[in-house]
């Protein structure tokens, strides 16, 4: 053992790891076989994967802890109901319907109780408040009738009875606020607007490559419904932690991506599946970033879709988001669209999918400036036969074409062709 330790400090003072920073390295770390090449002395941890701020399917998920005001939920006590779970959302619908007419059902028992029905209803002569109501369970049965209209035409109140009709009152109110609390909840919850975006798509991977000589940042939405969602918009957020230069630490900072709000790309006629565009320039959070540098950055793109139900005019809102595992380098969307006999078809089956470019890893910046000095290829040198067949407007060999399928190319002059890149 002493010889092994002694072998491993000569190791170490020979790659220039003092014992010292030994000590200070991870237990993993210490424990581990050390490389003797210097470059490769502490590999790079593997990528965790990070926690999402939302989910694929638009839920947030983050947890409201220690609310100490919890008589907040209860001064919205409708849209408190509205966000319950079904189960709970029916258990308490039967719960408030089988309570009412409990209470009310003993305070009809408790009327004939006082005044003596429920020993003289029999007699000749007297007059109960309600008639036929000779026990609990009556007193239950007619208050269920009262409150639903049913009017079964056995049990019915007299006009002997004030305290009676003064109840009858109260409970004909009381239960058109019950019914229309109930029923507006039921209704509101069953036609929740969330329900329309699930036929709402996004895809799964978030992709950038150059459009027009910009390296942009997309992704895809698209509608499964025939019928449309009106005034739709988008919008997109980068959740990313910062620290200022102050020193403030801030956890998932919110940071805005112009996905066309300047020029009212963001409002979408969202017909057939459309590729969102960002562009990467000097107020996109990705302006400086290589590939390289993405790669090890940790965030997630959240996007947002909003528009109204065409059936229903109400808001409905999707959510989605892209960690930076999902946001690939260098891939375009593969299309979706084809003209057939009198309509257009789109295929969801190519939805997701995405295919491979030429894509420069330089940043948007770098990119910019070369862009700036000049053309990104060289002109290409020609050979005189090219030449002379342009010039003389013969057909030039299929090869040429092919070999330079991703150029245009533009004919200045009869004796010069200038080679340059797509626009």
């Amino acid at each position: 053992m002493a010889g092994d330790s002694r072998v491993l400090m000569d190791h170490n003072m020979e790659i220039g790891v003092t014992p010292a920073q030994v000590k200070k390295l991870p237990k993993h770390l210490r424990e581990a076989q050390i490389s003797t090449e210097r470059t490769h002395l502490i590999s790079d941890p593997a990528k965790k994967p990070r926690q999402r701020y939302v989910q694929k399917d638009g839920k947030c998920n983050v947890h409201h802890g220690n609310v100490q005001e919890t008589y907040r939920y209860l001064s919205d006590l409708f849209t408190t109901l509205v966000d319950l779970r079904w189960r709970l959302s029916l258990f308490i619908f039967t719960l408030v319907y089988v309570v009412n007419w409990l209470f009310f059902g003993f305070l009809w028992w408790l009327i004939a109780l006082i005044r003596g029905d429920l020993w003289h209803a029999d007699e000749e002569g007297w007059t109960p408040c309600v008639e036929n109501l000779n026990s609990f369970v009556s007193a239950f049965l007619f208050s269920i009738e009262t409150e639903t209209t049913i009017g079964y035409g056995y049990r019915v109140i007299t006009e002997k009875c004030p305290e009676g009709i003064i109840l009858l009152l109260v409970q004909a109110i009381l239960g058109s606020i019950v019914n229309a609390m109930m029923v507006g909840c039921m209704f509101v919850k069953i036609s929740q607007p969330k329900n329309r975006a699930e036929t709402l798509m996004f895809s799964h991977k978030a992709v950038i490559s150059v459009r027009d000589n910009k390296l942009c940042l997309m992704f895809r939405v698209g509608d499964l419904r025939n019928s449309h969602i009106v005034e739709a918009s988008i919008r997109a957020k980068l959740i990313r932690s910062q620290q200022t230069k102050e020193g403030e630490f801030i956890p998932l900072n919110q940071t805005d991506i112009n996905i066309g709000f300047d020029t009212g790309d963001d409002r979408l006629f969202l017909v057939s599946p459309l590729i969102i565009s960002h562009e990467i320039n000097e107020k996109s959070p990705f302006w400086e970033m290589t590939m390289a540098q993405i790669e090890k950055e940790e965030f997630e793109i959240v996007v947002i879709l909003e528009g109204m139900v065409e059936a229903t005019g109400m808001t409905c809102q999707a959510r989605s988001s892209y960690l930076d595992t999902e946001v690939l380098w260098g891939y375009r969307f593969t299309p979706v669209l084809s003209l057939e006999k009198g309509f257009y078809e789109v295929d969801y089956n190519n939805f997701h999918d995405i295919y491979e470019t030429n894509t420069p890893t330089c940043s948007a910046k770098e990119l910019a400036a070369k862009l700036r000095e000049g053309p990104l290829l060289p002109h290409l040198v020609v050979s005189p036969k090219i030449l002379g067949a342009v010039a003389q407007k013969k057909p030039v060999s299929t090869s040429f074409y092919t070999h330079f399928s991703r150029l245009k190319f533009t004919i200045r002059t009869t004796q010069r062709v200038v080679l340059q890149l797509p626009q």
